[in-house]
């Protein structure tokens, strides 16, 4: 039996009692990996990607180590589709200890601290299960299935993406994946925590090349390493609705709030003139290099030119740009972020619909020789009377670490 995911102080725990730690899922191990807890680094991200894979057997472990190929790589979705469109190990399979071992894998990996990586994973997370405790209640209508869902709204614009998820037509697995029915490739869709998956695409190792692939529904962490270092942390795609809620212990929750603040406080700072020259000619409904989408950025640069701008407004775009790349560990973070700054005077800023953020086809784009982000508003589809968000960060030469080519 599954054990459905709930987040409860920051951590997942099973709540179902009938999947513990003596299944016999985890005591018939397969392969043994070895662990070094004195590790540091990108070590330190094998040697937990090791310990997870020490709680699985032969078969779950078949599911989570897949080839790390182009199709593989690129199965991300924003659509609730479930493991149809995404490779891996689903969460919802797991046990306490296989999910406690799971948690610390994205804790080493990904940014620690306030607003970082691992705390915006463990609230979008969150946010999912609200979404699904609504649903469920009868506030919206059903959970859309892979090959029709409003969540991925084509844009306004016939040149932008539909965001549509690039395996649901083609009837095809990932790679390495395990058939239509399997646990990690045949689960249905739908919203919850507990419909989450994680994948290594190749071996991890701190001298090979490997990715960490780890998502659901609003989110898609692609993290690829390389010789001991992290050559990509792009794509990630992250959104949430509903965007804000309390939970039943009064915490306050709005994941998205720092990434869209940042974007506010960035347009707020330009004049009327400014906003007239960063105006996009196009409309945008959703992301326009969502999922399916890889490679695929404009020839032509729009909006005002960052390096036109204010000293004061340039720290706005940095400032603005931060909260997606913080995505990744601190280190790796702080090397980004020197790039993009380099590169500001020749990255551009530019906005469809409204600045607000707050109505349906508000957007706003930062694009720069390296850094790309998107943020878009949609209207909600379970809590129809607010909007939610989609965003996505992508590195025109960074995505999946660079080592595909896309035309």
């Amino acid at each position: 039996m599954a054990a459905g995911v709930v987040l409860v102080g920051g951590g997942f725990v099973a709540a179902n009692a009938a999947t513990t730690t003596g299944d016999a899922r985890t005591s018939a191990a397969g392969v043994h990996y070895p662990v070094n807890k004195k590790a540091d680094g990108i070590a330190a991200v094998v040697s937990a990607a090791n310990a997870f894979l020490n709680t699985l057997d032969s078969d779950q472990q078949a599911e989570t180590l897949l080839d790390f190929s182009e199709e593989n790589a690129t199965a991300w979705s924003n659509l609730p589709c479930g493991g149809s469109c995404r490779p891996g190990i689903q969460t919802g399979s797991l046990s306490d200890e296989q999910l406690a071992a799971l948690k610390n894998v994205l804790k080493v990996a990904l940014g620690t601290g306030k607003d970082t990586g691992y705390e915006h994973v463990l609230q979008t997370l969150l946010a999912d299960d609200q979404l699904a405790a609504a649903e469920s209640s009868g506030s919206g209508p059903a959970a859309p299935t892979d090959s029709a869902s409003s969540d991925a709204s084509a844009s306004a614009d016939p040149s932008a993406s539909a965001s549509a998820d690039p395996s649901a037509t083609s009837g095809d697995a990932p790679t390495g994946a395990p058939p239509s029915g399997g646990t990690g490739g045949g689960a249905g869709g739908g919203y919850g925590s507990d419909i989450y998956f994680l994948a290594f695409l190749g071996t991890p190792s701190v001298d090979g090349t490997w990715q960490l692939h780890f998502g659901g529904h609003h989110l898609a962490v692609n993290i690829t390493y390389k010789d001991g270092k992290v050559s990509g942390a792009s794509p990630f795609f992250t959104g949430v609705e509903p965007t804000s809620w309390t939970a039943d212990d009064g915490t306050a929750y709005e994941p998205l709030a720092n990434f869209r603040d940042g974007l506010l406080k960035l347009t707020g700072s330009l004049s009327t003139e400014q906003l007239a020259t960063a105006k996009l000619s196009e409309s945008f409904s959703d992301v326009l290099l969502g999922p399916g989408e890889d490679g695929q950025f404009p020839e032509t640069k729009e909006g005002i030119k960052v390096g036109e701008l204010s000293p004061k407004q340039q720290k706005l775009v940095l400032a603005a740009i931060h909260p997606w790349v913080a995505g990744v560990d601190d280190s790796t973070a702080k090397k980004l972020m020197k790039t993009y700054a380099r590169e500001l005077n020749e990255t551009y800023v530019g906005y469809s619909g409204g600045t607000d953020l707050d109505a349906q086809g508000d957007y706003v784009r930062i694009d720069g020789p390296s850094v790309w982000i998107e943020f878009v508003c949609q209207n909600g589809f379970v809590y129809q009377d607010k909007v939610h968000y989609h965003t996505v960060y992508r590195d025109h030469t960074r995505d999946y670490g660079s080592e595909f080519s896309f035309s």
